[in-house]
């Protein structure tokens, strides 16, 4: 099993191997733009990782591998448009740099660039596999933003409705990456759908990370605005956890400033995270993340690859779970 700064180097070398055409630069850079914005890349790693669960020439599945990853950095660009989000990854987003119209048009290239290395994948017979698992997956990240959205006007959401609609916005491009990477090394239908599994519920778990930080990360380490959830107002599961456990009067407070456009952000945030403290939602919300990443690891191991071979990505999953960033 290689090792995750092995598999992030092949993919590395495979990206300088396949740059983004020169022409027309006003497409191009903004895509090239995004790629090095310094992102983990665990998603084509793990697509790498599920592929040695069964075979040995880990390097035959980096075309799938960097179509899994352009189609995330695509929909990361058209996130950021929708969010207003001016920072990714500690630097300004494609909006911000150049302009909303050349985002979403660089944004529409990187999707297409993720179908040409898809169908570059040399066992010809495996491709159409392969497309019906990644529309599968394209599909349910279009979906779960579509809810995401719906969610900010809404009063009534419930916290079974959040956790479908992380389930498709985040967890689903885990879980493909994983499936697809098992379909490469031809694996059984049956691990390839554990491994699925396996990656929908660890990515459930990743997004209740992805929560807790965006409320109680370090600016410095998190890359983008601590507080952003609560400034735009969005549903997270510390938000419904609340309105689910809290007292009237902390109920009403919420709803207050969820409510609100109050020109001092910071006022706003300090405010909401000083409810969540007082009903011990971080703790909760913590609790919540644990449950989901034991139901994933006990799907990892229904998966029939060798046990060595399946520590070795508990490991990375652990790691990313546990991140600060």
């Amino acid at each position: 099993m290689s090792s995750l700064p092995d598999l992030l180097a092949r993919i590395q070398a495979y990206t300088e191997a396949h740059p983004f055409p020169a022409e027309p630069p006003g497409l191009y850079e903004p895509c090239g733009y995004m790629l090095d914005l310094g992102g983990k890349r665990l998603r084509p790693a793990l697509a790498l990782m599920a592929y040695e669960l069964f075979g040995n020439d880990v390097d035959a599945a980096l075309p799938v591998a960097w179509a899994v990853e352009l189609f995330h950095n695509f929909s990361l660009m058209h996130d950021d448009i929708m969010d207003a989000a001016p920072l990714r990854r500690g630097k300004p987003t494609v909006h911000t740099q150049w302009n909303t119209t050349t985002a979403i048009l660089s944004g529409d290239a990187l999707l297409i660039q993720a179908y040409k290395h898809l169908a570059a994948f040399a066992d010809e017979p495996v491709i159409p596999k392969l497309l019906d698992a990644f529309n599968r997956v394209a599909i349910g990240v279009c979906e779960g933003q579509q809810l995401d959205l719906n969610f900010e006007t809404r009063t009534d959401v419930g916290v079974d409705e959040y956790l479908q609609m992380i389930e498709l916005k985040t967890a689903v491009l885990l879980g493909g990456a994983l499936e697809m990477g098992a379909l490469c090394a031809r694996a059984s239908s049956e691990d390839a759908a554990a491994l699925y599994q396996f990656g929908c519920l660890a990515g459930i778990a990743f997004q209740i990370q992805d929560d807790l930080l965006d409320t109680y990360g370090d600016p410095a380490k998190f890359g983008k605005q601590v507080g952003g959830d609560i400034v735009q107002n969005k549903k997270t599961l510390l938000v419904l956890k609340t309105m689910e456990t809290a007292s009237a009067a902390d109920q009403a407070e919420l709803e207050h400033w969820l409510g609100s456009t109050a020109d001092d952000a910071d006022a706003k945030i300090a405010a909401v995270r000083t409810l969540f403290d007082r009903n011990g939602i971080p703790e909760r919300i913590a609790d919540e993340k644990e449950q989901f990443r034991q139901l994933a690891f006990d799907r990892l191991d229904a998966v029939s690859a060798p046990e060595d071979r399946k520590r070795a990505l508990r490991d990375v999953v652990s790691a990313l779970l546990d991140r600060e960033h």
